[in-house]
């Protein structure tokens, strides 16, 4: 397993890092999370990546449950704060300074933790005021809670405000978490190079576009029997965009590139997203051990710039490239 460097900081991470967004506490079994947790650090995996909000709370416990028998100096866990946890109240969402500093303690009893290597704002909050997040993320920092603050799903004016209060209040916005994929690159038109210029890197979710560039949905056919796509849960909502026919279709002439290459089309999706130099790492989850072995391979691959062009005729205009499509909530989801 590589390792890359987070934004301008000295802190090395995993370039395939195990995320739980749908999965732990949710989709699937405690027991089966709990494998597949081991099964990453047994491919070398070092950094988790979860979020309060993940099944309520719940996804938190359950990683942090499976990390505890870990010397934690050897793990980067990450976690993020903004959307609605708990019952969901008025200050239960956002990030005002109550909400943050509530949202660590919250995030670090769960975790079972005394800090987190990374603390994301999970996205852009609209109805505070930016110096009030910074200030409350600053006094994070300071108090060893959290190393180092990130953010998700910001537009690059937001990255450059967000950077220039960071430093003067002592610390530095070190990464963007933005969705990325062969099918969704609204983020290089503009974020990726004013991260560049502010030392961030990016920490992609979604490198597989929600399991359609692996290849298990088919043109014209119902989606397989318990796919992210018959997730009622959330899965289902965030897939629906990509099941189109016209985009299956491309899709499935990626696999003879695969092949060419000695690749699945899922390892395929994950190498081509890392070949991008802003991109620290993928963020890649799983509902089967199995699926975290074969993942990892995609990690050292080096796509030539004949495939890289190859996948983008193949694709051709089912890609997504609006900038305007990275975006916040206008105003709070509670």
């Amino acid at each position: 397993m590589d390792y890359r460097f987070l934004g301008a900081s000295g802190l090395k991470i995993t370039e395939i890092t195990y995320g739980n967004w749908l999965t732990h506490g949710s989709q699937i079994e405690n027991e089966v999370a709990t494998a597949c947790v081991q099964a990453a650090l047994d491919a070398g995996i070092t950094t988790f990546d979860t979020a309060d909000v993940y099944a309520n709370g719940a996804a938190e416990e359950v990683l942090g449950t499976a990390l505890k028998s870990q010397r934690r100096e050897s793990l980067e866990v990450f976690t993020k704060v903004y959307w609605p946890v708990g019952p969901k109240g008025p200050n239960d969402t956002g990030l005002s300074r109550k909400h943050i500093m509530e949202g660590i303690n919250g995030s670090l009893r769960r975790l079972q933790m005394d800090y987190v290597d990374l603390y994301q704002a999970h996205r852009y909050d609209h109805q505070t005021p930016l110096e009030e997040t910074i200030g409350a993320f600053a006094d994070v920092v300071r108090s060893g809670k959290a190393l180092y603050i990130g953010v998700s799903e910001w537009n690059a004016e937001q990255l450059r405000a967000g950077q220039v209060l960071a430093k003067a209040a002592g610390f530095s916005l070190v990464s963007n978490q933005p969705q990325y994929s062969a099918l969704w690159r609204v983020i290089e038109a503009e974020v990726i190079p004013a991260a560049a210029d502010l030392g961030m890197s990016q920490v992609v979710w979604s490198p597989m576009a929600q399991g359609v560039l692996s290849g298990k949905y088919l043109p014209g056919q119902d989606a397989p029997a318990g796919s992210r796509a018959t997730d009622k849960k959330g899965g289902a909502n965030t897939i629906s965009r990509f099941l189109d026919d016209t985009v299956l279709e491309r899709v499935q002439k990626l696999a003879p590139i695969a092949a060419e290459l000695g690749l699945k089309m899922s390892q395929l999706a994950i190498a081509w997203v890392l070949q991008n130099p802003n991109v620290a790492s993928a963020l890649v989850g799983a509902s089967r051990p199995e699926q975290v072995a074969e993942n990892v391979l995609a990690s050292g691959v080096v796509l030539p710039p004949e495939v890289m062009s190859q996948i983008d005729a193949v694709l051709g205009d089912c890609i997504e490239r609006d900038p305007a499509k990275t975006l916040s909530p206008e105003t709070r989801p509670a």
